[in-house]
């Protein structure tokens, strides 16, 4: 249905006229679409590297056996279970320059607090640091489950040769998460190309649609201005780059299991 809408000038009306390609040479000559997909590159690679990174850290440090880091994964893993709307409302209250808990601490320091969600140059960092802490559930356990999956004679044996910790960690650990790591990578890269809730409860796509990916234009698109088959055809061209990374993620995951091996 989405496919053969892209191919028409529709509006919610069902007034509908076939117009083949136009809807999608629009979507490459449109600047704010180009806009939005550079505000969806720069979240994506702003939110996947350092939340790859904290993860893998928590999973480091809390993979033992003891009460207190199972406490803590399931602190970690909370904001994971967590609506977007409150996510979002949490964040605008941590964020927000004139009452916000960043501003007050600024304030109190003598500083100025700084206007994250209205200055371009910081809404699209405040939408990251949102999604990261939103999202550090879920790649936590899988990089556990992967640690777990290492076996400890390896650990023993290095012990033996008096390999020290960064040693095991670069020789044994990383090496043994690769297709864990790869499969963290891929899946979050796919997820945040379709970052939608936090940047339209958060920033609303501001100011001046600094803040606004992909997905909230192809929103804006279809229901503030009614133009479904524009719409649908940019929906169409994001399915695409998503099935390209889900792509490269199934080649990279097979590619690393056959290396293992």
């Amino acid at each position: 249905m989405g496919i053969g809408l892209s191919f028409h000038r529709a509006d919610l009306f069902g007034a509908r006229r076939f117009v083949g390609f136009e809807n999608y040479a629009r979507a490459f000559a449109d600047p704010i679409a180009w806009q939005a997909l550079w505000n969806t590159f720069k979240l994506t690679v702003l939110i996947v590297l350092p939340l790859t990174a904290i993860t893998l850290a928590l999973a480091l440090a809390l993979n033992r056996a003891t009460r207190g880091a199972a406490i803590f994964r399931g602190i970690f893993f909370a904001s994971s279970v967590l609506s977007v709307t409150i996510v979002t409302l949490i964040w605008r209250f941590i964020l927000t320059p004139d009452a916000g808990l960043v501003a007050k601490i600024v304030t109190t320091l003598g500083g100025t607090p700084p206007p994250f969600l209205s200055d371009p140059n910081l809404t699209i960092p405040a939408l990251a640091i949102t999604t990261i802490w939103w999202s550090v559930g879920f790649p936590m356990m899988l990089f556990l489950a992967g640690l777990q999956q290492i076996p400890a004679d390896m650990y023993e044996a290095a012990a033996l040769d008096n390999a020290g910790p960064w040693t095991r960690l670069f020789k044994i650990t990383l090496p043994s998460l690769r297709r864990t790591l790869i499969l963290v990578i891929m899946l979050q890269t796919a997820a945040q190309l379709q970052l939608f809730g936090q940047a339209q409860l958060l920033t609303a796509g501001g100011p001046s649609g600094a803040s606004r990916p992909v997905v909230l234009l192809i929103f804006e698109v279809a229901f503030g201005r009614w133009e479904l088959g524009y719409a649908a055809a940019l929906a169409e061209l994001l399915f695409l780059l998503v099935l390209s990374v889900t792509f490269i993620q199934y080649w990279a995951v097979g590619r690393a299991a056959k290396e293992e091996r």
